[in-house]
């Protein structure tokens, strides 16, 4: 999409799904990537720099029939995101 930056994060081994965040061009962001064990293959993460200040915004898909071993990672993710400033979004 013009005027905006693209982040995101395909299903590997399958076709379709993912997620993508997209933000605008003019607001600085740049992906962070999380610990091994928060590594989920549908969520993305990404620093925006507002000023003085840093903002987390992720966002993560979670699928309804999600195995044990993906849930713990999604929950790993949030709680290591959420030790800063930040907006999670998905369902």
């Amino acid at each position: 999409m013009t005027g905006y930056v693209m982040f995101r994060k395909d299903r590997l081994g399958r076709r379709g799904g993912g997620v993508i965040l997209y933000i605008k061009e003019s607001i600085q962001a740049y992906e962070i990537k999380l610990e091994k064990e928060a590594e989920c293959e549908e969520a993305v993460c990404c620093n925006i720099v507002t000023g003085n200040s840093t903002l987390t915004v992720g966002l993560v898909y979670r699928s309804p029939n999600i195995s044990i071993e993906e849930n713990e990672k999604i929950h790993n993710a949030i709680k290591e995101v959420s030790k800063r400033d930040c907006i999670i979004m998905g369902f």
